[in-house]
């Protein structure tokens, strides 16, 4: 029996437990035959979740050497979608597989996959850029980003991976952020973050509800607290939990155009700036996406004044600067500082009379929207004493494009991503660009 062969069994066996399959083999049970079969639903679960049990028991006791050999076969042969959808299927048989899974597939920064939901949250490819799309709905305001399965660019077959949708407010624009292509809000259970905007559309915050390394210091308890209701938030649920603002997008202002393109500037707080260094890491990678615990909370949070006033606190909070902690070291390395992205400038052609940038081939449709994005080198560290400042260092890794966004027809926009932002982030900041912008243009 082939490898592909047992997985589709495994498959299979699992789909076969349905409910409905599950009642429809009662009647061939003998214990539970005659005045048996009319007892309640809960005798079928009882037994249902016994065959489950023992279904799981049989395929993890398979020696663990055999079972590694053939979740690297699997994990070799599968390296694409759709048919990675197996290596999928075997971490869900039981938990002995699943963290046989974990440990073979890597994350997307080393092997350049997608394979579980945990890895949206995971910095891209150190080797290249992850080639996504996105489709953008204007009659719904939904826009829905997919993993490229070919080169081309106007190929409509793609992985999904993140919806988002746009709810405009009287003083600011939302969107949230989903896993789920159907239900967009934030009560769904797939929702994993937001983006948020003020009213001129020249400032985003994107908050996300995986807490990252530095949580502590973009949430301070004693200024979010004063925010809420003691009616409206639960005692026991602290109000900054679920909702970390974790990146800053600011658009220069250029009224009528008299600048040139769109400037942008993308301060990403939970992203160190000594990630883009050749051995930089992004500390505090989640290994699995937490739960929705705190639905009240997001649902309370839409009338109340942490949501709304822009101008008291939200902005200028975040305004690009390192974050410190409170009573912390003023002159802490530059490292340590958020990394802090900016738009590539583009160089004016004449034969064909626009702004241009190499994307090489990634977009076709010239427009406003297109961008690619770079690292903004970091300042030299302060002398000490009387020692002359050092030599800034080559910064050619700097040149590097992390992010690159642009128009390929009327509503699809090609995404290409890679380290040290995630697919979540790389989609929330795709998102700023879609977003009216008065006095932008």
């Amino acid at each position: 029996m082939t490898l592909r062969s047992i997985v589709r069994d495994l498959r299979e066996s699992f789909g076969n437990l349905s409910r409905r399959n599950f009642e429809a083999k009662i009647s061939s049970v003998p214990s539970l035959s005659g005045h048996h079969r009319g007892k309640s639903l809960e005798s079928a679960s009882d037994l249902q979740d016994s065959l489950v049990t023992n279904l799981q028991g049989n395929w993890a006791s398979l020696p663990p050497e055999l079972l590694r050999d053939v979740m690297k076969r699997l994990e070799e042969d599968d390296s694409n979608w759709p048919s990675r959808k197996d290596v999928v299927a075997c971490a869900s048989v039981c938990t002995t597989w699943r963290e046989m899974c974990k440990d073979i597939v890597r994350n997307p920064e080393f092997c350049g996959k997608l394979t579980f939901p945990v890895s949206l949250k995971q910095p891209g490819s150190r080797d290249g850029l992850i080639q996504c799309f996105i489709k953008r709905d204007k009659s719904k305001l939904t826009y829905r980003l997919y993993l490229s399965l070919t080169s081309a660019v106007l190929d409509d077959n793609g992985k999904f991976l993140l919806s988002a949708k746009r709810s405009r407010r009287t003083t600011y624009t939302d969107y949230a952020i989903s896993m789920d292509p159907k239900n967009i809000s934030r009560s769904s259970s797939g929702y994993i973050g937001k983006l948020r905007s003020n009213f001129l559309g020249t400032k985003f915050i994107i908050y996300d509800t995986q807490p990252p390394y530095n949580a502590s210091k973009l949430c301070p308890q004693e200024r979010t607290s004063r925010r809420f209701s003691s009616r409206k938030v639960s005692p026991k649920v602290p109000a900054a939990t679920g909702s970390y603002p974790i990146a800053q997008v600011n658009y220069e202002l250029n009224v009528l155009g008299t600048r040139g393109p769109r400037r942008m500037q993308c301060t990403m707080n939970s992203i160190p700036t000594s990630a883009v260094d050749p051995d930089g890491v992004v500390p505090g990678q989640p290994k699995e996406l937490l739960p929705r615990l705190f639905e009240e909370s997001f649902r309370t949070t839409a009338s109340s004044r942490y949501s709304t006033d822009f101008s008291s606190c939200r902005f200028s909070e975040f305004g690009g600067g390192p974050l410190r902690e409170e009573g912390g070291d003023e002159n802490a390395g530059d490292k340590e500082s958020p990394l802090v992205l900016k738009n590539k400038s583009p160089r004016w052609h004449e034969q064909l009379q626009c702004w241009c940038l190499n994307f090489r081939g990634r977009v076709t449709v010239a427009s406003v929207k297109n961008f690619q994005l770079i690292a903004a080198p970091a300042p030299p560290p302060p002398a000490s004493g009387g020692e002359a400042a050092p030599e800034p260092s080559s910064q050619t890794h700097h040149d590097t494009v992390l992010l690159q966004f642009g128009k390929v027809s009327k509503d699809t926009f090609t995404m290409d991503y890679r380290y040290p932002l995630s697919a979540f982030q790389a989609f929330a900041i795709c998102l700023t660009s879609f977003d009216t912008k008065l006095a932008c243009e």
